[in-house]
C-alpha cells in the first residue's frame, strides 16, 4: 500500500483497523468457500438464511483472526512497512483492550455455530484451532499460505455438513482445489512483503518461490482448476458451470501473465481480484444446478 494509503487508513478508528472492517476482501475470501459447500449440497438455489448465517460468521471469524494474528504478530509488525501503523504494533490500542474485541468476536461466533448441526459444530471448533496455529507457521516453514488454505477453505466442509450427514469425496475436492486457490492468491498477497520479511526474519511462500513465481502460480491455479474440474464432473454440473469456470481459469491467467512481483500495488490488486473467483464458482454451482 503507498504512502497515501497509508495516511487515509490512520485517520480511520484504531478498532476499525484492528479488525479490518476497512478491508472486506478476507470476508469475500473467508465466506464464498462456506457459500461453494452450501452450493454443493443444495439441490437447487441454497437456503437464504443458511447463507446469510454464514456471512455473519465469515465476517466475524475473520475480524476475529485479524485481532488474534496482530496480537501475536506486534514485534514483527513493527518492523515492516506495511504494517508498523496496526493499532497494536503502534500501541494505539493495548493487548488488554484487543483481548476484550476478541472475546466478543469469538463469543458472538459461538452464537451462531451453536445453531448449525452438530458434525458443522465439531468442524467449527477444528476450524477455530487452525486459526489460532496460523500465526505461528511463518516462524517455522516457508508455506504458512498453505497453512491458511486449509484454515480459509473449511467452510466447505462446514456448508456441505450443513445439509448432509456425512463428508463425501466431492466437498473434498473443492477443498482441495481451494487450498491451492489460497496458496496462490496468499502467495500474491506476500510478495509485497518480501524485502522486510526478509530482515525480521518471518519465512513465506513468497520468498521460496520468488526465483519462479509465474511457474509456481501456473501450477497451484492450474491445481485447483483441475480438483474443480474433477469436482464439477462428479457432481454433474452442467454446461454453466463450464462456461463460469472458463472464465475463472481466463482470469487466473490474467493474473499470472500480468503480475508484477516487484510492484506491491500490482499485487495487491491481483490479490483483491481473487474475491471475483470466489463468486464465479459460486455462481457457476448455482446456475448449473438452476437452468441446466
Amino acid at each position: 500500500m503507498n504512502k497515501f494509503g497509508n495516511m487515509q487508513n490512520m485517520n480511520l478508528h484504531p478498532y476499525i483497523r484492528l479488525t479490518r472492517l476497512h478491508r472486506p476482501i478476507g470476508v469475500w475470501l473467508l465466506m464464498f468457500p462456506c457459500w461453494w459447500g452450501l452450493a454443493l449440497a443444495s439441490p437447487s438455489f441454497p437456503s437464504i438464511g443458511l447463507l446469510i448465517l454464514f456471512t455473519c460468521g465469515a465476517f466475524l471469524m475473520r475480524s476475529a483472526g485479524c485481532v488474534y494474528n496482530d496480537m501475536i504478530d506486534q514485534d514483527f509488525d513493527r518492523h515492516v512497512t506495511r504494517t508498523a501503523s496496526r493499532p497494536l504494533a503502534s500501541k494505539e490500542i493495548g493487548p488488554q483492550g484487543a483481548l476484550i474485541v476478541l472475546g466478543i468476536l469469538l463469543a458472538v461466533s459461538a452464537i451462531i455455530l451453536f445453531n448449525l448441526p452438530y458434525p458443522t459444530i465439531l468442524t467449527g471448533f477444528g476450524a477455530l484451532g487452525l486459526v489460532f496455529l496460523y500465526p505461528w507457521m511463518k516462524r517455522i516453514t516457508y508455506w504458512p499460505q498453505l497453512f491458511l488454505g486449509f484454515t480459509f477453505n473449511i467452510g466447505i466442509l462446514m456448508g456441505w455438513l450443513c445439509l448432509k450427514p456425512n463428508l463425501t469425496p466431492l466437498p473434498f475436492l473443492f477443498y482441495g482445489g481451494g487450498i491451492l486457490w489460497t496458496l496462490g492468491y496468499d502467495t500474491i498477497y506476500a510478495f509485497q512483503d518480501r524485502q522486510d520479511d526478509l530482515l525480521v526474519g518471518v519465512k513465506s511462500s513468497a520468498l521460496a518461490v520468488s526465483k519462479s513465481p509465474k511457474l509456481f502460480l501456473s501450477l497451484v491455479y492450474g491445481g485447483a482448476l483441475l480438483l474443480w474440474g474433477v469436482g464439477g464432473i462428479l457432481a454433474d454440473l452442467g454446461r454453466n458451470y463450464w462456461v463460469l469456470f472458463g472464465i475463472i481459469a481466463l482470469h487466473f491467467i490474467w493474473q499470472i501473465l500480468t503480475l508484477n512481483i516487484n510492484s506491491p500495488s500490482n499485487c495487491l490488486k491481483r490479490f483483491n481480484s481473487n474475491k471475483f473467483i470466489g463468486l464465479l464458482l459460486f455462481l457457476a454451482i448455482v446456475f448449473s444446478r438452476l437452468i441446466d
